[in-house]
């Protein structure tokens, strides 16, 4: 009997968290076979089995925080003369090979599977679709399957990594591998709204929060109960950015760019920054001090399949609008295929958050701690305004930032987003001052 300890996973790293068992008790596995996903502050690692064999027992449950050099799983090597023990002792380099490191982009949590049937895939929550790109082999990056499939995949002949994968977030379903075996291309995606399952009266379901989930709950109360928030809202006439976005798409298109509001109002944060540096920065507790930033990073929400995760585009005071549209769309579309690497969701210094292409009128983010201020882009629409004492026609959106008031004034962040507004409606000074 093999017993297979959780190695050393990085530098300092004492601990991990079972995300994801990729194997289950009874099931036969073979060398370098990846058996489950731990995550630590750092990273969200996949462990590989040393050795094949039978699968005898899983020493902890998805959810589960084991310590490195503990007992992880049990392997029955049919007495193939492999050491009952992997231990503290083997070499870090050696441990480190069956750990291969990857970005903090983990994988949703989802039950074993049952040798011969199908996974049943996760409950998904009730918000729009991320746009699923047309398929294609992967030639680096994590594959993405569910352990049924990847068994079936094995007994079809077909190497799992060769599969493009035409489920959610690029996930490779049952039908993926079969068209390969038939030496076809894979099923067309289906882009459609997820939905929710409905449970029958009287019923419940008890979910453990585990893995991204858990680590974004810690965040989110770290950042309510220590930043003491205040949220200052006002209104822009978007007209003029508009206009200014409708005249520059086709030049961006020309490039291969998808351009956004984004990306202009990212442009535009930086500019005001040269007015308020005070809320381009961080804050330490202890003791209480904040870090005024140069460098403008601003990193954007983005809902993925795998949760929310918030890229960071670096340096928008030095780059032009189509830079930061280029780069972000590049960015997003890699955090929502789960290719992002670790670097590229730290170092930010402010966020934006918007989630406009649902709908909503004004939200009441969440500061993305250690930061002292985000701000809320919400949907741009239509509605009669007066100006200069004429009924009108505008396109009007609200900007809903939150401050850190122990760090931010309320005065202060007032005149902040009224430079902001003053900007945004005359957008031509985002292109002057790139």
């Amino acid at each position: 009997m093999f017993v297979f300890k959780l190695p050393e996973i990085g530098e300092g790293v004492i601990e991990g968290e079972v995300v994801r068992w990729l194997v289950s008790q009874g099931e036969t596995i073979s060398p370098d076979q990846p058996v489950c996903e731990v995550m630590t502050d750092k990273a969200t690692v996949e462990i590989s089995s040393p050795t094949g064999g039978l699968v005898e027992k899983l020493h902890a449950e998805e959810g589960d925080i084991i310590q490195v050099h503990s007992p992880l799983i049990d392997i029955d090597d049919d007495g193939a003369g492999a050491p009952v023990d992997n231990g503290a002792s083997a070499p870090k380099a050696e441990q480190e090979k069956k750990a291969t490191a990857k970005p903090a982009a983990p994988a949703k949590p989802a039950a074993p599977a049952k040798p011969a049937a199908p996974a049943k895939p996760a409950a998904a929550p009730a918000i729009a679709a991320p746009a699923i790109a047309a398929p294609a082999p992967r030639t680096h990056g994590k594959t993405l399957a569910t352990p049924a499939v990847r068994r079936h995949a094995r007994e079809s002949g077909v190497s799992i990594d060769t599969v493009a994968g035409t489920g959610k977030g690029g996930r490779i379903t049952r039908a993926d591998v079969d068209a390969m075996a038939r030496g076809g291309a894979p099923a067309a995606p289906t882009a459609s709204l997820p939905t929710v399952a409905a449970m029958p009266s009287g019923a419940e379901e008890r979910v453990k929060i585990i893995g991204l989930r858990r680590k974004i709950a810690e965040q989110m109360v770290r950042s309510t109960t220590t930043m003491p928030h205040f949220t200052y809202v006002e209104e822009v006439d978007a007209t003029r950015l508009v206009d200014l976005r409708s005249q520059l798409k086709p030049t961006a298109a020309a490039h291969g760019v998808k351009l956004t509001y984004i990306p202009m109002v990212m442009k535009a944060v930086a500019l005001v920054f040269r007015q308020f540096p005070q809320v381009n920065a961080t804050v330490e507790e202890d003791p209480l001090t904040t870090i005024v930033k140069g460098d403008v990073n601003i990193g954007v929400a983005t809902d993925t399949p795998d949760g929310l995760f918030v890229p960071v585009i670096k340096n928008v005071e030095q780059k032009s609008v189509l830079q930061i549209a280029a780069e972000l769309d590049d960015l997003v579309t890699r955090t929502r295929t789960g290719k992002v690497e670790l670097h590229e969701l730290q170092g930010g210094t402010f966020t934006i958050t918007s989630v406009g292409n649902i709908g909503g009128v004004l939200a009441t983010p969440i500061i993305n701690y250690p930061e002292v201020a985000i701000l809320g882009f919400n949907k741009i629409r239509e509605r009669p305004v007066v100006v200069d004492g004429d009924l009108e026609i505008r396109p009007m959106v609200y900007l809903s930032p939150s401050f850190d008031h122990r760090i931010i004034d309320g005065a202060v962040g007032a005149r902040f987003v009224a430079a902001l507004k003053n900007v945004l409606e005359n957008p031509a000074q985002i292109l002057v001052n790139s």
